[in-house]
């Protein structure tokens, strides 16, 4: 069972995470900020897995310090329920079209932390949710959950379709990363170790 859990608390917030990589059927996203819960759901579903998130944070001064420490949590869960990662496919990349969108990501669950980031949005604010933070919970969740990234938005308009194709995109490449290849004898890898 590739499950893991873990609660962190700091003076600016209180984070509960955790995921069932093999058991899609629970989902529960709760930070107190809608558009952000809507983005952790799309990343869920699309991705198979079993995800509860529970954030308390400063809301009151903004969003940052809740979405950045939810992607370290979820990035460290994300880790951990990998345990060895025996077996695993390693790589996985998506396109997803989202209207006039095309949002694209790949991952390499290499143990060699890496974020490159391409997508620019012209809208700063959906909800109470700053735009800004897409890359900060990208950065958190790729160096905790060592796991190197790209995302790219190659084209699009509309800010909210922008976001949704890369948060729908992490989910199915890192499915595609984690599915469990009976070929594959021990690791992904000629050094026989992914840390």
């Amino acid at each position: 069972m590739r499950t893991a859990e873990k609660s962190r608390q700091t003076n600016e917030t209180s984070i509960f995470v955790a995921i069932h990589l093999d058991d899609p059927s629970n989902v529960l996203i709760q930070t107190g900020i809608g558009f952000f819960d809507h983005m952790l759901e799309l990343f869920a579903k699309h991705g198979r897995f079993g995800l509860h998130i529970k954030a308390e944070g400063d809301l009151h001064i903004d969003s940052h310090h809740t979405v950045e420490d939810v992607g370290i949590v979820l990035g460290q869960v994300v880790k951990a329920a990998l345990g060895n990662k025996e077996g695993i496919s390693r790589y996985g990349s998506s396109y997803v079209p989202m209207d006039e969108t095309l949002g694209f990501i790949a991952v390499d669950i290499s143990g060699r932390p890496y974020l490159h980031f391409d997508a620019q949005f012209t809208n700063p604010k959906l909800g109470a949710f700053d735009t800004e933070l897409v890359k900060e919970f990208f950065i958190a969740f790729a160096y905790q959950s060592a796991i190197t990234l790209h995302a790219r938005v190659l084209y699009g308009e509309n800010t909210h379709h922008q976001i949704e194709s890369l948060f729908k995109a992490l989910g199915r490449a890192l499915c595609q990363a984690i599915t469990i290849d009976p070929k594959i004898n021990g690791v992904n890898s000629t050094k026989g170790l992914l840390e």
